[in-house]
């Protein structure tokens, strides 16, 4: 049972990123891709716990927990980007 519904949530995820990837791609403003982008990281992360719980293998928690810092610090990034423009 447990695994029919792994199944499942891993069918979700991988839709949703499909369309992430795809506003990230004709996203009209680049804020429209960064939140493309911030959607897909926290898909991957959501993935990859996906997989860890269904296979039991604990490493792979550290590989989710560096994603998620790196779509964060994207983020942070992209609001000190704008931040810097609005004040110039």
């Amino acid at each position: 049972m447990l695994d029919v519904v792994m199944k499942i949530v891993l069918a979700v995820l991988c839709v949703s990123m499909l369309v992430a990837l795809l506003r990230l791609t004709i996203g009209p403003a680049l804020a429209d891709r960064v939140v493309a982008l911030d959607l897909i990281a926290a898909l991957a992360v959501g993935v990859i716990v996906t997989v860890a719980a269904g296979t039991g293998q604990r490493a792979l928690l550290d590989a989710a927990v560096v994603i998620a810092l790196v779509g964060f610090l994207g983020t942070v990034a992209y609001a000190w980007f704008v931040e810097k423009e609005a004040r110039s």
